[in-house]
């Protein structure tokens, strides 16, 4: 299993709307660094949602159920399918992210402004640590 991290505009779609909806094709990506993230995507991989808007923080939990595939209504983007797993029992920031240090060389910190990029797996077991999932 490999660990993503997708982020989103709480005011377009939150993590409020992916739990209403159950699962949803995460769309929208047109950075080719963020498309090859998503083209890398496997059913059952984990993605960590973040909103970029506001507080700018970890607020849930995903899972890739679908083969990633071109975007039928753009042809630079690719989609997959994503079902809602859970909110974070608390949210962290990305200052929090930042000022651990222990993710530096991560897109997420060196990119911030990338919407969707692989998650090392020592950031899941950071946020496991930290009671957020």
């Amino acid at each position: 299993m490999a660990y993503f991290l997708a982020k989103t505009d709480p005011e377009t779609y939150s993590i409020d709307d992916l739990e209403r909806d159950g699962t949803t094709e995460w769309d929208g990506v047109r950075n080719p660094t963020a498309v090859n993230a998503i083209k890398t995507m496997k059913p059952g991989d984990r993605v960590v949602i973040y909103h970029s808007q506001g507080e700018t923080a970890v607020v849930g939990l995903a899972e890739v159920v679908s083969p990633p595939r071109p975007d039928a209504n753009d042809p630079k983007s690719w989609v997959a399918d994503f079902k809602y797993i859970r909110h974070a029992k608390k949210y962290v920031t990305l200052r929090e992210i930042k000022a651990s240090h222990k993710f530096d060389d991560w897109l997420l910190v060196r990119q911030s402004r990338l919407s969707t990029m692989s998650a090392p797996p020592e950031f899941w077991t950071w946020l496991k640590e930290r009671g957020v999932f």
